[in-house]
């Protein structure tokens, strides 16, 4: 088997968080910059404090990735006792991380080879390649075959959100001034996808009833879900969620629907008022499950 290392970000989050216990899984933190202060996400600032902080300053805070400098040195340090190193990034188009981490794998000497992958998401989107990463560097024979595997399943995460307050979207860029206040006029909620790892508005919807429906009728699009988690605004499950999970459970018998609170790195692009999904679709020849 080869000896493979797995490098992420604090903005990933994890269906199940066992897995970064039972697998080599480092995490470097994000910088979140909040009202002129700066907090090393998930050491110094918890996901709940940064939502309330968030909240009370009122506009998107500013996330700094790790530097090539902090990428450089660990896949140095991983690159002494592993065959490959593969370092999943939450998406180019929204992050300088990726770009960070492709600068630091040519700095690296030696024989280990080191993927830097473009997850095209965020968030739990990019934990569930992570999880695709570890469950195929215990399967598979070579490095390259991992690697492979884990590119591949990029295509097949996807990730929506009904977003509850549309100010960050505004500041962010993703809505036009003029329809952020129409939304907020009207009280409609803008459902949101990411597509090409990009965030788009792809549709409104018009109540807190509606948003449970648009999000099931999303899962149900799909044949067979090889992971699937609910994402929410707070630690403890929403009323929104849990019908949510007996809907689904109806939809689709045996399949697991966990819940998890969104990351600060997600709040800072959408908001800290927000309910979501995010999917891995299953490929007609996947490898078992050991997670």
């Amino acid at each position: 088997m080869p000896r493979i290392q797995i490098v992420t970000d604090s903005g990933a989050r994890f269906s199940n968080p066992r897995l970064v216990r039972h697998f080599p899984v480092t995490i470097l933190p994000n910088i979140i910059e909040i009202g002129g202060r700066q907090y090393k996400e998930g050491i110094d600032l918890g996901t709940e404090a940064a939502f309330e902080l968030m909240a009370r300053h009122g506009k998107p805070p500013k996330v700094i990735p790790p530097s090539e400098q902090d990428y450089a040195e660990l896949y140095a340090r991983l690159s002494h006792f592993c065959d490959a190193v593969i370092s999943v990034h939450p998406s180019r188009e929204l992050s300088e991380s990726w770009q960070n981490g492709r600068v630091a794998a040519q700095q690296v000497n030696g024989g280990c080879e080191i993927a830097v992958v473009d997850s095209q998401s965020l968030c739990a989107g990019q934990g569930m390649l992570i999880r695709v990463a570890a469950r195929a560097a215990q399967e598979l024979d070579s490095a390259d075959d991992v690697i492979q595997t884990v590119r591949q399943a990029v295509n097949r995460v996807y990730s929506v959100y009904c977003i509850g307050d549309v100010s960050f979207l505004r500041a962010n860029g993703f809505m036009k001034p003029s329809h952020a206040i129409l939304s907020a006029h009207l009280e409609i909620m803008p459902f949101v996808s990411l597509e090409d790892g990009q965030i788009i508005v792809i549709e409104k919807i018009r109540s807190r009833g509606d948003v449970i429906e648009r999000l099931v009728e999303f899962l149900v699009e799909f044949t067979e879900l090889e992971d699937a988690v609910v994402l929410q605004d707070k630690k403890q499950i929403s009323e929104e969620t849990r019908i949510m999970q007996d809907r689904l459970a109806l939809e689709f018998p045996g399949q697991h629907f966990p819940f998890m609170m969104y990351s600060a790195t997600m709040a800072s692009y959408l908001g800290t008022h927000a309910t979501g999904v995010a999917v891995l679709e299953k490929e007609s020849d996947d490898l078992d499950d050991d997670f």
